[in-house]
């Protein structure tokens, strides 16, 4: 998940440890003359070096995970972003398939039919714990198979010292008001972008997702099925350029202009507002920017809800080890260890407890707007397998709806969508 976090998302994500052969009874069955099972975890690394690695994480929760069940052990191997997807592919059709994978994305396993339900391997008081929006984004065709491990959001931040230099006393709620505080910050404060729009092709889609949503839109429709040039997003990018573009009141090419270049300006104190994820609340102190964070503005008023973005934790069944990852499973996501890893990585939790005493701590204020807005996140269209292929073409060319026609761009993008949706 940090990939896209948070991607939720961000961090930077390395070293790898390379993938061992099965243990001496063959993917992961017990040992002649043992009565032990050994279950394969491989999980992506959210360290940025060895000294945080999230082997670390793992071998602690392995450990005392066989202490209090000693028929089950767990063999753990961590891998860094960069190689994890190559790797399990290659597990995948070398037949050394793991138990338990965390990675970024389950809809190309599940097209191939590889995994478990996710109610074959949570017990029903673990399954009842996520936030159900996060459940829900696990599902393809209405059944769950992505177990949510990690998440990210996003909210709107603001510099209130060139808001002050402005005049300004809120953060703006509704479309005319960020046009209107845009304005005054660019008469009153020089040399700042009043507005950081970054629709570059780092995260071209989830930009464009947070203002669709402000306008009842998005990237499907209620159906479940692409509607990127409905009505509603097309008005959203003919407001963004006439609006904020065409006067001055951003990035002379948001096409080109990608999220870290946006997230540095806030932390520089160079731009006076944008969307933004946790990871920029850090970057922001380590710049001594005076900042406050609120609801995204929509068309008509501030959004309830927010873009989510999630990793994902999936148990495969080619090992039969059904049983024995579900107790695994029912152990990883207690709130002790879901509560420690986000601490860790300065994540945001997927399930109600750890989600709850986050909220209460009185450790994570700096978080709070985040986390009430977690239980109405909004998610790209993960379970489709098509959903890949669909977010690079709006990376590579949905910014320039808002320095071209917005109906053509979004009209193509459209094509394109439902041309990957046919052949999936």
């Amino acid at each position: 998940m940090k990939r896209r976090l948070l991607c939720l998302s961000a961090i930077g994500l390395t070293g790898a440890l390379a993938l061992s052969a099965c243990t001496s009874g063959g993917s992961g069955s017990p040992a002649a003359g043992s009565s032990k099972t050994t279950i394969k975890l491989v999980a992506a690394d959210y360290g940025d070096k060895a000294s945080n690695s999230s082997k670390a994480y793992w071998d602690a929760v392995a450990s005392a995970f066989t202490a209090a069940n000693p028929d089950i052990t767990v063999d753990v191997q961590v891998v860094n972003w960069n190689d994890i997807d190559k790797q399990v592919k290659t597990m995948i059709q070398s037949g050394n398939v793991p138990d338990v994978l965390q990675t970024g994305g389950y809809a190309d396993k599940v097209a191939d039919d590889l995994l478990y339900k996710a109610t074959d391997v949570l017990s029903p008081t673990t399954q009842a714990d996520f936030i159900d929006t996060f459940s829900k984004a696990g599902q393809v065709k209405g059944t769950q198979y992505g177990i949510p491990f990690v998440s990210s959001a996003r909210a709107f931040f603001y510099n209130k010292a060139l808001f002050a230099q402005a005049g300004i006393t809120d953060a703006p709620k509704t479309w005319d008001e960020v046009k209107k505080d845009a304005e005054l910050i660019k008469a009153k404060v020089p040399g700042v972008t009043p507005y950081a729009l970054p629709l570059g092709p780092e995260e071209a889609q989830g930009e464009s997702m947070m203002w669709e949503l402000g306008n009842g839109g998005g990237v499907t429709d209620a159906a479940g099925k692409y509607a990127i040039n409905s009505a509603a997003n097309i008005e959203t990018f003919r407001w963004l350029k006439a609006d904020l573009v065409d006067g001055g009141l951003t990035y002379p090419n948001p096409a080109t202009t990608d999220r870290k270049t946006a997230f540095a300006d806030f932390a520089a104190g160079k731009t006076a507002m944008l969307n933004g994820h946790p990871s920029l609340i850090q970057m922001s102190k380590d710049g001594k920017v005076d900042y406050a964070v609120a609801p995204i503005p929509g068309k008509d008023g501030p959004l309830a809800s927010t873009l989510g973005v999630a990793d994902w934790v999936m148990a495969f069944k080619k090992n039969g080890h059904q049983e024995q990852v579900r107790t695994f499973l029912d152990f990883a996501f207690n709130k002790e260890n879901t509560l420690k890893f986000d601490e860790l990585y300065n994540l945001m939790p997927v399930t109600k407890d750890t989600l709850a005493d986050m909220t209460n701590s009185g450790k994570h204020a700096d978080l709070a707007p985040f986390f009430a807005l977690l239980p109405q996140a909004k998610f790209y269209p993960l379970g489709d397998t098509s959903w890949d292929a669909v977010s690079a073409e709006i990376k590579k060319s949905g910014g320039t709806a808002v320095s071209g026609d917005p109906a053509k761009v979004l009209g193509d993008l459209q094509k394109k969508a439902e041309a990957a949706a046919a052949d999936k």
